[in-house]
C-alpha cells in the first residue's frame, strides 16, 4: 500500500522517505515564531495564512507526496480543505504532529534555514576552512596589510551592518568576481556574514574554486566582531565591479571542474522542457543571478533565487525534498557554484542550463506564483478610503512590515487568526490591506465568512504610499490584533541584537553537527579536497 494512500503518515515513514531519496514534503503550518522554536530539519515553514501565496513556488507540481503538521492548534484540519480546493491531491496529516515526530524519536532543531546552517558546520568540520578571529582581523586592518574584507550576505544586510572597509559581494557572485577585487594571489581574502553559514560556504567557495590566494571565513562573522566590541559599519554601498572577460574565463575553469567533480549535469532547452513534461517529478527552475539582473532579463517560467541565499535558504525556494533542480544564469560560473553546493546538501538531480538561444524572455520582478484563481472582492480606493472618517483598517502585513510603516490607525493581523480576533474587532464593516493588497484580497472570504462587511483597499499599502498620503510606524498593544509571532526575530540580522542572544546563537550552531547525526535523514556529502 502506498504510505501517502491514508490520511496519516507515521514519522517513520517520513524519515524513510528522506533517507532513501524519494520525493517528500513536510510543511510547518505554524507561524515563524513557534516554527523556529521546535521543527524536523526537514520542515518547511508554511504558515497556514500564507499557502496561497507560497505553496506553488514550494511545490509545484499537484501530486507531489505533501505531509502537513501542527503541534495541536487545529490548523492540520483548516489546511487539508485548502489543498483540496487547490487541487493537490496527495496530501496526509503527520501522525500526532510535531509531538508525534518527537515521540517517535525525531530530532528536533530550532531556528530557522537549519538544513543549510548545520551544513556549513559540517563543510568547516570535515573540510577545515581556515578561520580568522575578528580581532586579527581588526589589527590586520589597522596595520594596513593587503587584504580585502567581502561580505557574502544580501546586499540589504550589508548596507545595514557591515564590517569596515567590507565590499558587497553575496555569495554566488565571489568565485565570478574575486579576482578583480583581489588581482594579486598575494592578497589576502576575508569573506564574511552576519553569523557563520555563510562566511564558510563563501571562504570555502573561493578555496574549491581555487583561486591562489589566502582565504579565510570571518570568524563568528559579524556578530564575532560585535561581541569583540568592534564598531560595524552602517550604510556602507560597495559593491564589485564589472568583471573582466579574462576573469570570468578563469572563473569559468574552476567552476566548470568543480561542478564536474560534483555531479552538477548540464543540460539545454529541450532537456528542461523533457523534465517539465514528466509527471513524476517535482521540478524547480531558479535563476541564480542578482535581483537586479533577473529584473532586467529573464527566462520564462524561471524564478529569481540569487545563489548564495539559495545555498543559505534552500528551503525558500524548495519546498519538496529530492526534487529536480535546474539552475541558470548568463556567464556559466555561478550556477555552477551554486550547484556544486546543492549537490553536496543531498540534492541528487542539480542541472546547468547553459545555453539560452531562442528561448523566450521577460522582465521585470517576479510575480507571487498563486496556487489558485484570486477571489472576487469589493475594492476601495485610496482616495475614498482616505477621506472616511475613522474606517476600521486591518493590514494583514508581516509584523516588520507592519511596524515599518503602515496606513494610519490600522490594526495587525494574521489571517489564520481570524476566528480568534473576531471578539477584538470594534466594527463589523472593515477594509483589509496587506504590502501590495495581495494577501488581503486572498484573505477576504474568511473575513467574510465571520459576518464581516469587507473591502479590501485596491494596490494595498503601496498604492496608499504612491499617493504620497501619510503613514506610521510601530506596533502597540492596542494595534495588535494578533501576536505579532510571525516572524521569527533572527540573532544574526539587525544592529540592536544583545550580546547574550548572540553568543547563544553560536553556541547553538557548534552543536549542529551532533544534531545531524542523531537525525541521520540529511544525505549530506561534502566534496573532499
Amino acid at each position: 500500500m502506498n504510505a501517502f494512500s491514508s490520511p496519516h503518515v507515521s514519522s517513520t515513514v517520513v524519515r524513510e522517505k528522506l533517507r532513501t531519496g524519494e520525493e517528500i514534503a513536510l510543511f510547518d503550518l505554524r507561524e515563524e515564531g513557534p516554527f523556529a522554536a521546535a521543527h524536523p530539519l526537514f520542515a518547511v515553514n508554511l504558515p497556514l495564512g500564507r499557502i496561497e501565496e507560497r505553496l506553488a513556488g514550494l511545490a509545484p507540481r499537484r501530486d507531489a507526496p505533501i505531509v502537513i503538521y501542527d503541534d495541536g492548534e487545529g490548523r492540520v484540519a483548516k489546511a487539508l480543505p485548502i489543498f483540496r480546493r487547490l487541487g493537490y491531491t496527495h496530501v496526509s496529516a503527520l501522525a500526532g504532529g510535531l509531538e508525534g515526530w518527537r515521540n517517535s524519536g525525531g530530532e528536533i532543531f530550532i531556528d530557522v534555514n537549519v538544513p543549510s546552517k548545520s551544513f556549513g558546520e559540517l563543510v568547516e568540520h570535515e573540510r577545515g576552512t581556515p578561520s580568522l578571529p575578528a580581532r586579527e582581523l581588526y589589527e590586520r586592518l589597522e596595520r594596513g596589510d593587503d587584504l580585502v574584507v567581502l561580505d557574502a550576505r544580501r546586499f540589504s544586510e550589508y548596507t545595514t551592518m557591515s564590517i569596515p572597509s567590507g565590499r558587497s559581494v553575496p555569495g554566488a557572485e565571489l568565485a565570478l568576481r574575486v579576482r578583480g577585487l583581489a588581482p594579486s594571489p598575494q592578497t589576502t581574502v576575508v569573506v564574511n556574514c552576519a553569523g557563520r553559514t555563510r562566511s564558510i560556504i563563501g571562504a570555502q567557495s573561493l578555496i574549491n574554486a581555487g583561486i591562489p590566494n589566502p582565504v579565510f571565513a570571518l570568524r563568528n562573522g559579524t556578530i564575532g566582531w560585535t561581541l569583540e566590541g568592534l564598531q560595524l559599519a552602517h550604510g556602507e554601498t560597495k559593491r564589485a565591479g564589472d568583471v573582466r572577460e579574462d576573469d570570468r574565463e578563469a572563473a569559468l575553469q574552476g567552476a566548470i571542474s568543480l561542478a564536474e567533480r560534483a555531479g552538477v549535469r548540464l543540460i539545454d532547452a529541450a532537456g528542461v522542457a523533457e523534465l517539465a513534461e514528466d509527471t513524476a517529478r517535482t521540478l524547480y527552475r531558479l535563476d541564480v543571478r542578482s535581483p537586479e539582473e533577473y529584473e532586467a532579463s529573464h527566462l520564462a517560467g524561471f524564478r529569481s533565487a540569487p545563489g548564495g541565499q539559495l545555498v543559505q535558504a534552500t528551503d525558500e525556494w524548495v519546498g519538496v525534498r529530492h526534487g529536480t533542480i535546474v539552475l541558470t544564469d548568463d556567464d556559466g560560473v555561478r550556477a555552477r557554484m551554486t550547484g556544486h553546493w546543492l549537490r553536496q546538501l543531498g540534492w541528487n538531480e542539480v542541472y546547468v542550463l547553459t545555453d539560452w538561444s531562442d528561448l523566450p524572455r521577460e522582465s521585470g520582478a517576479e510575480p507571487t506564483p498563486l496556487a489558485g484563481p484570486l477571489p472576487d472582492v469589493r475594492f476601495v480606493s485610496v482616495k475614498d478610503l482616505s477621506e472616511r472618517a475613522e474606517p476600521f483598517v486591518i493590514d494583514l502585513a508581516t509584523s516588520p512590515e507592519f511596524r515599518k510603516r503602515h496606513v494610519p490607525g490600522s490594526h495587525f493581523a494574521i489571517r489564520s487568526d481570524v476566528e480568534e480576533i473576531f471578539g477584538k474587532i470594534g466594527a463589523r464593516k472593515i477594509v483589509l490591506t496587506s504590502p501590495d493588497g495581495l494577501a488581503a484580497r486572498l484573505a477576504a472570504p474568511e473575513f467574510e465568512a465571520q459576518g464581516f462587511d469587507v473591502e479590501v483597499l485596491e494596490g494595498g499599502l503601496a498604492a496608499w504610499i504612491a499617493a504620497k498620503l501619510p503613514v506610521e510606524a510601530g506596533l502597540t498593544p492596542e494595534a495588535a490584533l494578533s501576536e505579532p509571532n510571525d516572524v521569527y526575530k533572527r540573532p544574526y540580522e539587525g544592529a540592536d541584537n544583545s550580546a547574550a542572544a548572540m553568543q547563544a546563537y553560536l553556541e547553538w550552531e557548534f552543536g549542529l553537527i551532533a544534531q545531524l547525526e542523531r537525525d541521520g535523514t540529511h544525505g549530506f556529502r561534502v566534496l573532499k579536497g
